[in-house]
């Protein structure tokens, strides 16, 4: 039983209070209703900053008496207008840089520009990323693969249908790199796709052609091409891209770019994730394209482990001579470090004319990597927040940099050579002993 403040039931009240009355319940239902209004919660896009912003936050701009010369930045390549042919020259949109497609503007960016200030968020900012294009719209999962020009991840699909053969669902495993693969030719060779994707089918039968069209790894032809063609008219990083008409007959038309493994299983229900309300006996969607989920992953040998258990089990690594992956500062192309390119080349579909990268030169007001790849994720069509990939390799770049600085920050104290010296003469025997005890949960307590 909950218990009552005897400040509550002594301060001159009266307790229990008296029955609301109805003109009292009347105002709190409109309220309620009042709060329940499509613009107390419905977003929009801010035209300066274009992020998703609350209604009621958001002015017409014609409403405002606004300066708008202070989001002109003619000549510094931060914009791009869109070419059709290879004739057409390379320009700059004129004017104020804005998002298209809104027509107002957030408090925040409306406070800064009557200060004569630039929104440190702004599209003027070097933020600015265009709208994609329809050749780069509806591609499938697999069309993406051939049009990135950097690829830093491997990947596992599995594709599960119910016993009755009707209900699919999908999940990808992300496993992801600390290095980009940069192609010069597009799209890859399929041995190259093969390295990087795996397709595990299950179910009570062999999946079909109808089966097939419903899974997000299809590969049409002409669509790639037409993708391609467009990014090298647009896309600054896909200028010199030799589009690699031999590599796309690799890949035969509306068909899976590399072969199925297939499993028997009665039913696609995962028993280990199952509630005991769920009352269903099968999962997803028995019309249209199946669900597809992706998912991270960090090696299941260790996601139980306990921070000690992890530490000695490196240790124990590092003596027995185990192999170590470098994760260095490196000014090639492929690093994942002060490199505004990579995400433009990793996701050309959600940066179609390869500006707007993250810590761009173009960017004028200071603006960490974290906070730029936050607000992305609010960007007012929602393009980020509906791609499958972006938010995960956005967050195990995060995870990999932070441990590099960590690990860089330890190597610079005064204490490191000498705790280095230490656990290079650590005895082997007691390290296995330590290792085997923390595995096995056990609580260890250091004796000296």
């Amino acid at each position: 039983m909950p218990v009552i403040s005897s400040d509550v039931i002594n301060n001159g009240c009266d307790f229990p209070p008296t029955p609301l009355e109805d003109k009292q319940l009347r105002q709190i239902a409109m309220q309620f209703c009042e709060n329940l209004q499509p613009d107390k919660y419905e977003e929009r896009g801010c035209k300066v900053c274009s992020k998703l912003t609350i209604a009621t936050q958001l002015k017409l701009d014609a409403s405002l008496n606004i300066d708008w010369n202070i989001l002109v930045r003619n000549g510094e390549g931060i914009t791009r207008k869109e070419r059709k042919s290879d004739t057409d020259s390379i320009e700059e949109l004129n004017g104020p840089i804005f998002a298209s497609q809104c027509n107002e503007v957030c408090n925040d960016c409306e406070n800064d520009l009557k200060l004569g200030k630039l929104p440190k968020l702004s599209l003027a900012n070097g933020l600015w990323i265009g709208d994609i294009p329809n050749e780069l719209k509806n591609l499938s999962w697999a069309e993406k693969l051939l049009i990135s020009r950097a690829s830093t991840n491997h990947c596992i699909t599995r594709v599960s249908m119910g016993c009755g053969g009707y209900k699919m669902k999908a999940n990808a495993i992300i496993f992801a790199n600390p290095s980009a693969k940069i192609y010069k030719h597009l799209p890859p060779p399929k041995k190259d796709i093969e390295e990087i994707l795996a397709i595990i089918f299950t179910g009570p039968h062999k999946p079909t052609k109808d089966d097939l069209r419903r899974i997000p790894l299809l590969v049409r032809r002409n669509k790639v091409i037409n993708a391609l063609e467009w990014l090298k008219l647009n896309h600054t990083d896909y200028a010199d891209l030799q589009i690699s008409h031999e590599n796309m007959r690799q890949y035969s038309d509306d068909q899976l770019p590399v072969p199925i493994q297939y499993k028997t299983l009665e039913n696609n229900v995962d028993s280990e994730s199952t509630s005991i309300h769920d009352l269903e006996e099968e999962e997803g969607f028995d019309q249209g394209d199946c669900p597809f989920a992706v998912h991270g992953v960090s090696g299941e040998e260790y996601a139980g482990m306990s921070v000690n258990a992890l530490k000695t089990t490196g240790l124990q690594h590092l003596q027995n001579n185990g192999s170590v992956l470098a994760i260095a500062r490196d000014n090639e192309m492929q690093s994942i470090y002060n490199n505004p390119q990579l995400y433009p080349q990793m996701f050309p579909w959600l940066f179609p004319y390869g500006l707007g990268g993250l810590r761009n030169p173009c960017i004028l007001k200071n603006l960490s990597e974290l906070k730029q790849k936050q607000h992305l994720l609010m960007y007012h069509d929602k393009r980020f927040q509906l791609e499958l990939q972006y938010p995960l390799l956005a967050l195990h770049h995060e995870q990999i940099k932070q441990c590099t600085n960590a690990g860089f920050l330890t190597a610079s104290k005064h204490t490191f050579a000498k705790t280095a010296e230490h656990l290079a003469n650590l005895d082997p025997d007691v390290l296995q002993n330590l290792a085997t005890r923390l595995k096995n949960g056990e609580k260890v307590i250091p004796q000296t």
